[in-house]
């Protein structure tokens, strides 16, 4: 009782923790203190074993990952620098028009992550654009902020197949697939996830221009505007940015698309079997082109490509320290307790895998870190229940992709910190085209591979 005691404490000490802005890393090892202590393992054990070097392990998370992380983020500070990210921002406004800055803001942070640019990346590159964008159009910065995380934080993570995200990776490496496996009910979950969620957020503009809500300008506009180019600037056309992104997931599609058709090469089993490499790989040609393409990323190739590194390494801390927090947590008997209760569940395997997914994702705040334990731990079972392993790669990351953006998540609490915004102000329609959406599309996409897989 006490152990289990013990164990919900370090839970709630991690969440409370984060909510009240505490870095995350300190957060984690103050929680696996609290969980260790009460459930009689040995802090050594804690600290210097489970933590660190588990399964499960922050270190053992961050070799197996550290050239991903490394390669999206120089290939995010590259697009960045070669004017490129916001050649894309730019020619998607000019065809849209600033009238449709909600769609605009979906549109392209859905493209720079689903070409492999890091979220965080994305946040920098669209928030100074975004404030003419909310200025011209006048809509309120929360809904805005909605559309960014729709954009950056659901489809292209999760659903669409192909992309180099991390959890795509995770998902490839722990089930031996490849990066568009379970495609096409990706490709369905992807639709209602953009579809529902622009159709939201739509419905909250018009309502809230209604109710007289409005955008009001604050000190980070003022700071962040001074940062977007200038409608006159040379930035490079739509067409020509998207040649490093479309350079990434062509590199990415080759391989399977000569497996398909039967060529057999020992570079292509190695491209399927080592999607970390190969993604990385992919990544590195993007921004080997964007030093081709563009002349201002040649004059500061090596300043940028240190910036990109410096992007990588806070992302990749953090997960690796929630996946370390689920390394001590998954050697309590309260886990494997819980474990074996979702894997005895009276439902279809497909079913189990949504709850269990998103209930670990939802604990650690983190579809990544989620999904890496799921992996781990309980996807071997899912496989010996007779679950395909490319079935159970997308379900799984789709799953993943719902209860992570609690209001403890670090990618929430890092896209309010830069524009400015409370929970209290912004939270409700975050959760509604992170979390309640991304849950629907999960459970549908369950429901047409139990009725057709």
């Amino acid at each position: 009782m006490l152990a289990d005691l013990g164990l919900i404490a370090g839970l709630a000490l991690l969440i409370l923790l984060a909510l009240r802005g505490v870095n995350i890393l300190l957060a984690v090892l103050l929680s696996i203190l609290v969980i260790g202590l009460s459930n009689n393992i040995a802090l050594a054990d804690v600290f210097l074993k489970h933590f660190p070097f588990g399964a499960s392990g922050a270190f053992s998370f961050a070799g197996n990952f550290l050239l991903l992380f490394l390669c999206g983020g120089l290939f995010g500070r590259i697009m960045a620098a070669s004017h490129a990210a916001q050649g894309v921002a730019m020619g998607i406004t000019a065809r849209l028009g600033q009238q449709r800055a909600l769609w605009i803001a979906m549109l392209v942070c859905a493209v720079l992550t689903y070409g492999g640019v890091i979220v965080f990346v994305v946040m920098f590159t669209m928030y100074p654009i975004g404030v003419s964008l909310m200025r011209s159009a006048n809509i309120p910065r929360r809904l805005y902020a909605a559309a960014i995380a729709l954009g950056a934080g659901t489809f292209t993570m999760t659903a669409l197949p192909g992309t180099p995200s991390i959890h795509n990776v995770i998902a490839a490496r722990g089930l031996g697939t490849d990066l568009f496996a379970g495609g096409w009910y990706g490709l369905l979950a992807g639709f209602i996830m953009a579809g529902i969620g622009m159709w939201y957020l739509q419905w909250q503009w018009r309502r809230a221009l209604a109710q007289g809500e409005h955008y009001v300008a604050n000190d980070k506009d003022q700071q962040m505007a001074a940062l977007a180019p200038a409608q006159d600037a040379e930035l490079p056309g739509l067409v020509r940015s998207l040649l490093p992104i479309l350079m990434v997931l062509i590199t990415i599609l080759v391989p399977r698309l000569l497996a398909m058709a039967g060529v057999s090469a020992d570079w292509l089993t190695f491209a399927n079997s080592q999607p970390v490499l190969w993604a990385s790989f992919a990544l590195i040609l993007g921004s080997l082109l964007c030093f081709v393409l563009f002349a201002p990323v040649r004059q500061q190739f090596v300043a940028a490509a240190g910036r990109g590194v410096d992007d990588a390494m806070l992302p990749l801390i953090n997960t690796a320290a929630v996946i370390g927090f689920g390394g001590v947590v998954i050697q309590t008997e309260g886990f494997h307790a819980f474990a074996q209760w979702l894997l005895g569940l009276d439902m279809p395997a497909l079913l189990s895998v949504f709850v269990s997914a998103n209930l670990i994702s939802g604990v650690t705040a983190s579809a990544s870190g989620g999904l890496q334990i799921f992996m781990s731990s309980l996807a071997p079972a899912y496989l010996d229940a007779g679950v395909s392993a490319e079935v159970l790669h997308r379900i799984a990351n789709l799953a993943a992709g719902g209860l992570d953006s609690l209001p403890h998540s670090g990618a929430v609490i890092a896209l309010f910190t830069l524009m400015g915004l409370s929970h209290k102000e912004a939270y409700k329609d975050i959760f509604v085209v992170t979390v309640a959406i991304p849950m629907l599309a999960a459970l549908v996409a369950v429901v047409t591979a139990l009725l057709f897989a």
